[in-house]
């Protein structure tokens, strides 16, 4: 069972040529009005890869709250502890371009609210996975990653978007997933000693919180740290047109293979073809590609 804490959105997606600049005003081509959210969209992916996937956050009593869960629930994921909150769901306005690149504003809205109590510690299993990420309030996420370790679920953290964490939370997390961004931020923070290999980089942080750590490298693929070794993923060769959503697929289906029993390795391809396929579709998690279709291109 993977246990999803995060956020929940209603995406408002704009289709434009290119991407504005500061001051520039740009027309959109069109409008999709779609379920978003990191939580979500990890949930989601998690359980079209295959596992059995409880999603935990918050909502509002808007019309933006049926629409941030659609996808949710007609995927079947357990919705029972997602809370309903007087403020207004959260939302994301997301612009793509013609290159498939992408710029986002979140309004955090509801998910400000979404609280580690909600899952009880009896909800917190042996052999368990959590999955966390940073749109729902980091002393909430601190605590449950705590609770959760002390009970020997396998903890899964990504860490975005980039924020401080406390060194408290990091030692709770078991696998630690970052972009290159997110990397050079956290780096930063801990004060780690600059070095020009990505691997040194990588084992630097994972000796510190004494897990292993994954970094996404887009158009390159992932490479990890686990187990006193590196593991290098190349990225599925596709046509894409749109990268949203992308890093949230790798995240569920990495967390979906090793939860259905899959070695970190494998796990590894599980999430980088997932990655890649959700970008050959509009959306983020209207464009997450089921079990059959991962397995068809691993």
């Amino acid at each position: 069972m993977i246990t999803v804490f995060g956020s929940l959105n209603a995406d408002y997606v704009f289709a434009v040529e290119q991407l504005a600049r500061p001051g520039e005003t740009v027309l959109g081509k069109a409008l999709s009005i779609l379920p978003g959210g990191k939580g979500g969209n990890q949930a989601l992916a998690a359980r079209r890869a295959g596992a059995e996937v409880k999603m935990v956050g918050a909502l509002g009593q808007d019309g933006n709250a049926d629409v941030a869960v659609a996808g949710l629930r007609a995927a079947g994921i357990n919705l029972d502890q997602i809370a309903r909150i007087d403020a207004p769901t959260g939302m994301a306005s997301i612009m793509v371009d013609a290159s498939a690149e992408n710029s986002i504003v979140v309004y955090p809205g509801a998910n400000q609210f979404a609280r580690a109590t909600q899952i009880d510690d009896a909800e917190l299993q042996v052999g368990d996975t959590l999955v966390c990420q940073l749109e729902v309030p980091i002393v909430e996420i601190e605590q449950l990653l705590v609770r959760a370790k002390e009970r020997g679920v396998r903890t899964i953290l990504n860490l975005a978007p980039a924020q401080p964490v406390s060194r408290t939370a990091l030692t709770s997390v078991d696998i630690l997933i970052v972009n290159e961004t997110e990397l050079s931020e956290l780096r930063r923070q801990l004060g780690l000693p600059e070095t020009d290999s990505l691997t040194a980089s990588l084992q630097q942080v994972a000796d510190l919180i004494g897990g292993s750590v994954i970094s996404t490298l887009g158009a390159e693929g992932v490479c990890a740290w686990h187990g006193e070794q590196t593991y290098r993923v190349a990225a599925l060769t596709v046509d894409a047109v749109d990268t949203v959503g992308a890093g949230d697929a790798f995240v569920g289906a990495f967390a979906a293979a090793l939860d259905t029993g899959e070695t970190f390795d494998r796990a590894l391809h599980y999430g980088t073809v997932a990655g890649a396929l959700t970008c050959t579709q509009p959306g983020a998690q209207t464009a997450m590609p089921d079990l059959d279709r991962i397995r068809s291109r691993l």
